[in-house]
């Protein structure tokens, strides 16, 4: 069984957090490395991820650590969401690069395209499901799925 790439990336770079003392990044890369690893052993059969499916566990968890940032600041606990900020900072640096929107517009327009080609006609609101598919595999975690989502509905609708 091979481990993935991102995976040891992340190890090497827990050793060396402890070994320098960074308190915060050695909590979230061991939170990172427990959601791989869980994430490992779901379902009837343990098995090794990929580095995409490591990605979607870290964005997963950078998504969890901004959403509660967001609660933090709301209730006036800025320690906490600071905290969490810091964290979902950590997570970032093993993320791809997020898209811009004219990069994710074009994107979704050649979705678009691919179902209007499979279709025969131009999507409508009811073939969302399966635009989204087809940007989604386009996208590959360089967008959250609530972006892109906005943007297929807009162009659909539109």
């Amino acid at each position: 069984m091979v481990m993935a790439e991102l995976k040891a990336r992340l190890q090497a770079d827990l050793a060396h957090s402890i070994k320098t003392r960074d308190t915060t990044s050695v909590d979230t890369l061991r939170m990172a490395l427990a959601a791989v690893t869980n994430e490992e052993v779901s379902g009837a059969q343990a098995r090794a991820l990929s580095d995409d499916e490591v990605v979607r566990v870290l964005a997963r968890e950078a998504k969890r650590r901004r959403e509660a940032a967001e609660a933090f600041a709301a209730a006036g606990r800025e320690d906490l969401a600071a905290k969490e900020r810091a964290e979902g900072e950590v997570l970032q640096r093993y993320l791809p690069a997020q898209l811009s929107d004219e990069e994710l517009g074009e994107l979704v327009g050649q979705a678009i395209e691919e179902v209007t080609a499979r279709l025969g006609e131009r999507p409508g609101p009811k073939q969302m499901g399966q635009v989204m598919k087809a940007a989604q595999a386009k996208v590959a975690g360089r967008a959250e799925g609530g972006r892109v989502a906005g943007l297929v509905r807009a162009r659909l609708h539109g």
